[in-house]
């Protein structure tokens, strides 16, 4: 039998970061209902701390779902977890540095700091009810003793799942493999990969993530997003189809994608 991998389709939020990209509400609500119907495992709609406009397409999406969990993406801050949390979604993903080079020169923090940070940010939004993933800012850049030493902490504190992000799109297959089974051999977290396409190889990396143990995998739709894009659903999924198990065929996705086209072109 296929393995089983989860896709987390991020097209609402770190798709929308595309060069001259931007989605209406209504827009968002449409694309949300095809993504669900699809039988994407989760719907990252947006970020809430942008606009009172941005949350309030995230509520309808929230509202109107049927089968996909929705997530929220939220900064490692306190007020900006607890402005997700008025929407809320079944998921909070919450970004945290754990690169040296963001730590240190970017935040002008330390690494007591970050981890201190991201468990208080844990801790209310468990609070209330709600899972957490934490993102892994820049792991392809992060010493890896201190990347397993937080996701350690992460969880006892109750954290299932971290994202592994390739924030700066600098991955290769080899280190994606290696990175995925060092994390997979001294921990029992599941993993999502969120790989970006700055070397063209997003779905290489994400293909190699899948295979090393990496259980969910964000794509977008048209592989928009960020810069160069991010990983493309219908590439990922056509390649691996042999391989694993998805909920959906990748026939079905090049569907999708055509009824999408026309909510994504009134919106260049």
């Amino acid at each position: 039998m296929k393995e089983t991998k989860y896709i987390v389709d991020t097209t609402l939020r770190d798709g929308e970061q595309s060069p001259g990209i931007a989605l209406q509400i209504e827009d968002k609500v449409k694309i949300a209902a095809l993504l669900d119907e699809l039988g994407v495992y989760e719907i990252e709609a947006g970020t809430p701390v942008l606009s009172a406009s941005e949350e309030e397409g995230i509520s309808r999406i929230i509202e109107n779902k049927q089968n996909a969990k929705i997530s929220v993406w939220s900064r490692m801050n306190i007020m900006d977890v607890q402005k997700s949390i008025r929407c809320k979604p079944d998921i909070i993903h919450i970004g945290t540095p754990v690169s040296y080079i963001q730590i240190y020169s970017k935040l002008k923090k330390n690494k007591v700091w970050v981890i201190k940070s991201i468990l208080e940010c844990v801790d209310i939004a468990k609070s209330n009810g709600i899972e957490v993933t934490v993102g892994l800012e820049d792991s392809s850049r992060s010493d890896i003793g201190f990347l397993l030493s937080i996701i350690k902490e992460l969880r006892i504190a109750g954290v299932d799942t971290i994202r592994v992000a390739d924030t700066v799109g600098v991955l290769t297959p080899k280190r994606t493999k290696e990175l995925v089974e060092t994390i997979k051999a001294n921990t029992d977290i599941r993993i999502e990969m969120h790989v970006h396409n700055d070397l063209g190889m997003a779905v290489a990396n994400s293909i190699v993530g899948a295979r090393a143990g990496a259980e969910l995998i964000d794509c977008t739709l048209f592989g928009i997003g960020e810069r160069t894009g991010n990983c493309n659903l219908y590439d990922f999924v056509h390649a691996c189809d042999s391989v694993f198990q998805f909920a959906m065929s990748y026939k079905q996705i090049r569907h999708v994608e055509q009824q999408v086209y026309t909510e994504l072109k009134g919106a260049m």
